[in-house]
């Protein structure tokens, strides 16, 4: 049974999030049904075999905080970004939190440093799970 509308939790068009499997807590968010794909601002360092799977080692960093975090590496994939231009990027899926509601999501990895926000969730991620209330903020979490 399919879900509608009103029994789904709104988010706003920004929103404190989190990716525990990445030991990161309440990153502010720009939320973007625009966008099919979230992106993790992210600096490539290096990939690498582990158990038989590729992972990728990259620097997340905002404000004053700079963290490395280690991923397996689900995809490269050519992603077109709001300037029209496309990039090969690496993809990783971890657990996203937003609010109460946790699920694993996949990010590209980005260097989003000329933009406002550090992660951008987009549709995909949003899909059967939220409605986004694009008039407010912080509908999930505090600003």
């Amino acid at each position: 049974m399919s879900k509608t509308r009103k029994d789904l939790p709104a988010v706003g068009w920004r929103e404190r999030v989190s990716l525990p499997g990445l030991g990161i807590s309440e990153i502010p968010a720009k939320i973007d049904t625009g966008a099919r794909t979230s992106s993790l601002h992210g600096h490539v360092i290096e990939t690498f075999e582990r158990g038989g799977k590729t992972f990728v080692r990259f620097s997340v960093d905002w404000d004053d905080i700079e963290m490395e975090c280690e991923a397996v590496q689900v995809d490269t994939r050519g992603i077109t970004s709001s300037n029209g231009k496309t990039q090969q990027r690496y993809v990783i899926k971890t657990p996203l939190r937003i609010g109460d509601t946790e699920f694993r999501a996949e990010f590209s990895l980005a260097d989003r440093s000329d933009m406002k926000f550090p992660i951008l969730v987009g549709r995909t991620a949003l899909r059967r799970r939220f409605v986004v209330d694009s008039g407010n903020s912080w509908l999930q979490s505090r600003g």
